[in-house]
């Protein structure tokens, strides 16, 4: 789910900030051009890219040796940065406290952003919207589910929402997956 990255890039520093110590207005400046952004990562064993959150730059490597462009009076300089990023995979599983309940499903804070579980895949049981305690209730075994609940579930689909990120689809209907309180119950009683 986390990964830790290495790549390069060439850092513009205009000339307010050349008084500055060079490694610590380099790392601003990628942090302001990075950080929480959408990108895709490629595997190097495999060539297959993975949507990623990137969460923070954590090392930095910086020329000091920057060049001038003629007509700019920033310093351009080449560096190589590490940084840790967010990239959930397919069949993971994952767990985190059920942020809200709408009529359609869950969200589920993972640590960085949200997951969503729709109302199919929440349990193999008949599910409905309680809308007087704002909880989604599982018809047959009188079961809830409601805002402060911390949930198992598998991601089953990773894609970009426009206008909002990342979006992490996630069910619960398999076995090992739900509502932690319920997953510890069975192996008790089992």
């Amino acid at each position: 789910m986390f990964i830790l990255v290495k790549t390069r890039d060439v850092v513009r520093i205009p000339p307010s900030k050349f008084m500055r110590p060079l490694e610590s207005v380099v790392l601003e400046e990628l942090r302001s051009k990075y950080e929480n952004m959408l990108v895709y990562i490629e595997e190097p064993s495999g060539g297959v890219k993975r949507l990623a959150v990137i969460i923070a730059i954590v090392s930095v490597n910086v020329d000091p040796l920057g060049l001038i462009i003629p007509g700019d009076g920033a310093s351009y300089h080449n560096v190589v940065f590490e940084f840790v990023a967010f990239s959930p995979f397919i069949k993971e599983v994952v767990e985190g406290e059920v942020v809200s309940t709408t009529k359609s499903g869950l969200y589920v804070n993972l640590g960085v952003i949200d997951g969503f579980i729709h109302i199919n895949q929440v349990s193999d049981e008949h599910v409905t919207f309680d809308t007087a305690s704002g909880s989604l209730l599982l018809e047959e075994s009188r079961r809830r589910i409601e805002r402060g609940d911390v949930l198992r579930a598998r991601v089953y689909a990773t894609g970009i929402l426009p206008g909002k990120g990342i979006r992490i689809h996630m069910t619960m209907r398999q076995p090992g997956l739900g509502k932690l309180e319920w997953i510890r119950g069975k192996k008790s009683t089992g």
